[in-house]
């Protein structure tokens, strides 16, 4: 498969998402793992603003992603934050030398392996709802044409997100983005769970719960929402 091709599969697997059950999990989990297999990053996450304009880590492609994108919120400051609230690319090219405005984020994100970051805002027009994280293990910037890509791939989901405020009352759709926010806690204690019981990784925990969340035909927050409930997880720890 060539770039192109992942391209058009990226974007027609981001429209899917929004046909219908509209899942911001899923469509910003899509958008993750679109990123880390298109661009030359080793690493993706998300960081979404909710209804009050508080932070939270949506999505992430690593388990070291989503504790860096928790690491900014708590901070409060981070290259994510900082491409939501200005609207445009932040590049951090060594995070070694490079490290002045966020010592700690860098620190840990070095200690974790990565050596640069690019951080792409998720807005429309002017508004904004969050920032696409992109980690690389090697220092530099991304390509132009890279980050460009991953501009469009952020820029397709908020549109998915933006309109979805249109269509709908505002208060039903902050409604909707709080409650998508709050699932990420159930999906996190799930993958714990998984993650004892399947005596596995988190990682690995999180692609099997999602795997049978796709095969069942079912929700991703509901699955982790049984898991958490104390449900049966053979089919889920022992699929091929």
């Amino acid at each position: 498969m060539d770039r192109y091709d992942g391209l058009a599969r990226a974007f027609v697997g981001l429209a899917d998402t929004l046909v219908a059950d509209f899942d911001v999990i899923e469509l910003a989990q899509q958008l993750v793992d679109s990123a880390v297999e298109l661009l030359p990053v080793d690493a993706a996450g998300i960081v979404l603003s909710d209804s009050d304009g508080n932070f939270q880590a949506l999505a992430s492609s690593s388990e070291q992603t989503h504790l860096l994108e928790l690491f900014q919120v708590q901070q409060g400051s981070g290259p994510c934050l900082l491409a939501h609230l200005t609207g445009e690319p932040v590049i951090v090219e060594d995070l070694r030398t490079d490290n002045d405005r966020w010592p700690d984020f860098a620190a840990r994100a070095v200690h974790y392996g990565f050596l640069s970051v690019q951080a792409l805002p998720m807005r429309l027009r002017t508004e904004r709802v969050g920032a696409l994280n992109l980690l690389r293990v090697i220092a530099g910037p991304l390509s132009t044409s890279d980050i460009a890509i991953g501009q469009a791939l952020a820029d397709v989901a908020t549109i998915g997100i933006v309109h979805q405020r249109i269509a709908m009352q505002s208060d039903v759709v902050n409604q909707q983005l709080q409650t998508a926010l709050n699932t990420r806690a159930i999906i996190e204690q799930a993958k714990g769970v998984l993650a004892e019981r399947g005596a596995t990784d988190v990682d690995s925990a999180f692609n099997a719960l999602r795997a049978y969340a796709r095969s069942s035909n079912k929700r991703l927050a509901d699955v982790a929402r049984a898991v958490v409930d104390g449900a049966d997880t053979t089919a889920i720890l022992n699929r091929d």
